[in-house]
């Protein structure tokens, strides 16, 4: 294949389509082919500008945040933002009753107070570079599909292994398009990365679970971090004596604000979705994926707001685990409703049939097997899939006794062979380090009740023979009594007492060995895992290669019988832009969207009290008194705004950006129309949320009195003769 034909189309053809639309998630190589378009709706940089190799751009001020969010450079100090919901576990880490970050905020007034966080990294992109030649060049047409990927494996290594041999520097190679096309990334970790603030959860998180995807919205989702390195500003492991990272390239800060239909871009790296999906997964993901883990999840949560309601200390340590599942759970709901209002099915069926026609008008015939071929094997993977998904559910969203029962495998297993070899007494320092961190972090009446709620599901869908054996029990002990059996298990099992499980690694190996052959809670685990690795992920993974094999046919015969039709890559955690404008919109009948709030709408969600919608008491002060500052507009304090831009998850804290690639907002949702924009975009309801960078601003000088932060950065004002920047220290 022409690779030119992958990923581009001619210019024109683009400044047609996107005088309607704002679909797509480009890639860096892209930018070139559609910057005319682009500048044509307002941006004043060139591509080079976003992205280059050979100097400071864009990319150099934008990275992957944590496993999963975006964060940008805002000072020549290696001052980060991103979402609060991003840095919510960091946050939740250095938090506890006598020093409630998550509920009063936390703000490092010098570097000193500035909080390290092991573990936590972000990661640069150095290059991106087509290499698919190089990664096909040992494959032929009739190869199986295990064969292709082992040759294509076996290629990428090679490709990664020269790309790395500086020692500096990470690589992968990345397939996109179903393996049409694969692109060498280049990556620089900086491994000291250290919270600095973040304001208190009724601004972070105002609207909590309520406001979570809806619009309008007034929350202020930002937490602020920096990254230190080494004396030469090269990844360092954590360490007092690193110092602050120096970039290629700082976001200037635009405090001209935004107006309706302005120019808008968001450059992240967006995780995943799936343009491409056939009718065939899209009924698939309507009538058995969403609705299952929307019911599980909703069990789930159920038992986890009850208990974070009832004392401080549980609010604490369920705020993140609440959070992940509560995000799920409630954007499944709005992205299946989409789908549904989109008839996305119908829709995807009508394209397949005049993917059948035009394949028949051309003589090829064998394209349209591909339609027929792809229905077939999710007809097979079905039952998997579903394995998979409850799997997920209840071993990863489910009671933390199942994944803290995994890391007992080891002495399990080889107790008595460790000790002979005399590493048993440092298995055990471990399995204490980790039981000491596990019933810290989770409450085991809580545990209980969440797999009590959500194994009925569970036992409901599985198959028979991905069903752990200690489940039987259910039936032949307790009756079909699911509340007696969980009872039963939380009772007896050494996994769900820190006091048991100490007593357990006190006694022999032989017999801790013995014990835990018999133990409920780590037969639960073992069996549900082991059973999905050896049944569920070997058929799953197979049919999913077959799948993909047969989207790489079709996509590649769509690309010849839709010359004129634009086929960017879907999302898969790399470094994307996308770009529209400033708009509201008009999602369903008789319902209009502006695209603006401010703190007046906060205001009128304040209720005192309420751990969702509560105020802090200076924030009043400074809205009663219009005490603004340099960041509020015409006695108005803007909040946050909606635009056309495409998003998805890994989207969170990327920086939105204006035509001269300075920032004007923080990504951080979509509105709950928008959800199913993952599979199907629709221009007339799908827009992001982000929080205006004046707000932010606001919040870090004016509420919590963290104004040396804003003296780090460049803020930036466009008069008639030019721009201007802001002369600091900032008076209040």
């Amino acid at each position: 294949m022409r690779r030119i034909k992958l990923l581009l189309v001619t210019v024109q053809a683009l400044l047609a389509l996107f005088a309607h639309a704002h679909e797509g998630m480009w890639l860096p190589a892209m930018l070139t082919a559609i910057q005319d378009s682009m500048q044509a709706e307002g941006l004043q940089l060139t591509a080079e500008d976003i992205y280059s190799v050979s100097h400071g751009s864009l990319k150099d001020a934008v990275m992957i945040f944590g496993g999963g969010c975006t964060a940008e450079v805002v000072s020549d100090q290696g001052l980060v933002l991103t979402n609060h919901h991003c840095g919510f576990s960091a946050i939740q880490r250095h938090s506890s009753v006598d020093h409630d970050y998550l509920k009063d905020g936390f703000w490092a007034m010098d570097r000193s107070q500035e909080l390290m966080d092991p573990g936590l990294t972000v990661t640069f992109i150095v290059s991106m570079e087509d290499v698919t030649d190089r990664v096909l060049a040992g494959v032929d047409v009739g190869m199986t599909a295990s064969a292709r990927q082992a040759a294509i494996e076996a290629a990428s290594a090679v490709v990664v292994k020269e790309a790395e041999q500086d020692g500096d520097h990470g690589a992968v190679v990345r397939s996109f398009n179903y393996g049409l096309q694969f692109i060498l990334i280049v990556t620089e970790t900086y491994r000291d990365v250290r919270l600095v603030g973040a304001p208190p959860a009724s601004v972070g998180k105002f609207g909590g679970d309520t406001d979570n995807w809806m619009w309008p919205r007034h929350t202020g989702d930002v937490s602020v971090f920096r990254i230190y390195a080494g004396p030469d500003n090269r990844p360092a492991s954590p360490s007092p004596d690193n110092v602050p990272y120096h970039p290629r390239h700082v976001l200037p800060i635009s405090m001209d604000g935004v107006r309706e239909g302005d120019f808008a871009m968001v450059f992240g790296f967006p995780a995943r979705t799936q343009r491409y999906l056939p009718s065939a997964g899209i009924r698939q993901v309507m009538e058995v994926t969403d609705p299952l883990r929307i019911a599980m999840r909703k069990a789930s949560l159920a038992v986890i707001d009850q208990a974070m309601r009832s004392s401080d200390t549980l609010r604490i340590m369920y705020a993140s685990k609440q959070s992940g599942i509560s995000n799920g759970y409630k954007k499944w709901i709005g992205e299946l409703r989409g789908l549904r209002e989109l008839h996305a099915f119908d829709d995807r069926r009508r394209d397949e049939q005049r993917y059948r026609e035009r394949a028949a008008s051309s003589g090829n015939e064998a394209l349209s097997a591909t339609l027929d071929s792809l229905q077939d094997l999710y007809d097979r993977i079905a039952p998997y899939t579903l394995a998979r998904d409850l799997f997920i559910e209840l071993y990863y969203y489910g009671p933390d006794l199942m994944r803290f029962a995994e890391q007992a495998r080891q002495l399990a297993e080889h107790g008595e062979e460790l000790e002979r070899e005399g590493k048993l007494q440092a298995e055990l320092h471990r399995l204490r380090q980790r039981a000491e961190d596990h019933f810290a972090r989770s409450d085991q009446r809580v545990d209980q009740a969440i797999l009590a709620a959500i194994l009925p599901y569970y036992l409901e869908h599985i198959a028979p023979e991905l069903r752990a054996p200690v489940l039987d029990r259910i039936q032949d002990k307790h009756q079909g009594d699911m509340n007696a059996f969980v009872a039963d298990l939380y009772g007896r099992s050494f996994l769900t007492s820190k006091g048991r499980f100490e007593r357990l690694l006190g006694r022999p190996a032989r017999t801790i060995e013995r014990e835990l052959a018999r133990d409920p809670g780590y037969l639960l685990s073992t069996g549900t895992l082991d059973l999905y690795r050896s049944v569920a992920v070997p058929n799953h993974a197979r049919l999913s290669e077959a799948i993909d094999a047969m989207m790489r046919h079709e996509l590649a015969g769509a690309m010849q019988l839709f010359p004129d039709s634009i086929f960017w890559p879907d999302a898969n955690g790399t470094l994307r832009l996308s770009y529209g404008q400033v708009e509201g919109s008009h999602p369903r009948d008789g319902v209009t969207y502006g695209p603006f709030t401010t703190l007046e709408g906060m205001m009128q969600k304040y209720v005192p009290g309420d751990p969702e919608f509560d105020v802090p008491d200076r924030l009043i002060a400074l809205y009663r008194n219009k005490d603004y500052g340099p960041y509020g507009v015409d006695g108005t304090m803007p909040v946050c705004f909606t635009a056309s831009l495409h998003t998805t998850g890994g989207n969170s804290g990327s920086p939105v950006l204006n035509g001269r690639g300075e920032l004007i907002g923080i990504n951080f949702d979509r509105t709950w129309e928008s959800t199913m924009s993952d599979i199907r975009f629709d221009q007339t309801k799908c827009r992001n949320i982000s929080v205006d960078i004046r707000y932010v601003l606001f919040i870090m000088d004016k509420l919590c009195g963290a104004g040396h932060l804003v003296r780090e950065m460049q803020l930036v004002h466009h008069g008639a003769d030019g721009p201007h920047v802001i002369p600091l220290p900032i008076h209040r």
